[in-house]
């Protein structure tokens, strides 16, 4: 099951598929307050969806993925999987839809509840492909939000062993190599010292204290991968607008893109998330009340965040590669 954002035509299935997106404001508005009320009433209940969703499970860390291609999936269907392991003791992070299921050879079993996850995507009616109001000539698009509903693979049985079995967990380490590795490769101006760590956005450069300065040491970790996910902000890379000064509402949402960017990090790298700013707990419930699409928006910046800066990781592999 493709999760992401691609454009594509739908064909013969262009008016039917306009028809539908005409009259789907309604029903797609309330998509999004259905998943910010649900982040919302986790984050009340002091349940940060990004931080350890394992630990009341015995699931590995890692993104939740797509049990049979394999894909990771993305944006805020991360958080909504995540609360889902959470809530239901999972010790698995493999999904896949109830056809899916029977065509592995498996079932989902008799009175297990499903869950909710979201696909965006855009699409040129028909009548859109002459130019319409779109600029410089380009074919109008549409974007429009489809909702699938998918099993953990602990809900299920008879799945071959090769779709329900979990990579090794890394043994705990002080040096953590991939995180190292992620931080040189990606060449950012990365500070050690001082008693704050920060993203200087004049400066462009992050700055994070000595390791041994934590209390664990792998909090130095969590924290460098937070200040680098400002860092993709800039305006040479992502540019996301950093311009919001402390205590607003700007400034809330990028803190929460960091945030979540730092979860997405390491649980690519296997290493648990914490919560390293609740804090802004209260920044950010205001935000998510204000606008039901801020958490979608936040998730999918992370997750643009996160794929940037390992891609860095990947680069340097295939570098190395070449050169052996």
């Amino acid at each position: 099951m493709a999760v992401g954002n691609r454009k594509r035509g739908f064909g013969g299935k262009g008016k039917a598929a306009l028809r539908t997106a005409r009259g789907s404001d309604a029903p797609r508005a309330s998509l999004y307050d259905e998943v910010t009320a649900k982040i919302i009433a986790q984050l009340e209940a002091g349940c940060f969806p990004w931080a350890q969703p394992w630990s009341s499970a015995a699931a590995v860390p890692g993104l939740p993925r797509n049990a049979v291609s394999g894909r990771p999936y993305s944006g805020v269907n991360v958080l909504i999987l995540w609360g889902a392991v959470i809530e239901g003791c999972y010790p698995s992070q493999d999904w896949l839809t109830f056809r899916q299921s029977l065509a592995a050879g498996g079932c989902v079993r008799k009175g297990e509840r499903g869950h909710t996850i979201f696909y965006t995507d855009r699409f040129t009616p028909d009548d859109g492909r002459e130019g319409g109001d779109a600029p410089e000539g380009e074919p109008r698009t549409i974007p429009f939000l489809k909702r699938f509903v998918v099993f953990n693979a602990a809900q299920c049985d008879g799945l071959p062993e090769r779709l329900t079995a979990d990579p090794t967990p890394l043994p705990p380490c002080e040096q953590h190599e991939s995180a190292e590795a992620l931080i040189a490769a990606t060449g950012a101006d990365f500070r050690i010292g001082g008693a704050r760590a920060f993203y200087d956005v004049g400066g462009d450069y992050v700055q994070v204290p000595p390791q041994p300065a934590f209390t664990h040491q792998i909090d130095f970790y969590r924290t460098a991968l937070h200040e680098l996910g400002h860092w993709t902000g800039s305006k040479t890379r992502l540019a996301r607008d950093q311009s919001g000064g402390f205590g607003s509402a700007l400034y809330a949402r990028e803190e929460l893109c960091a945030e979540l960017a730092s979860a997405y990090l390491c649980a690519a790298l296997g290493i648990v998330p914490t919560v390293r700013h609740a804090d802004y707990l209260g920044s950010w419930l205001n935000v998510l009340r204000a606008d039901n699409r801020a958490i979608f928006k936040a998730a999918s910046q992370a997750s643009k965040a996160a794929d940037f800066l390992l891609a860095f990781v990947r680069e340097s592999e295939c570098t190395l590669a070449r050169a052996a």
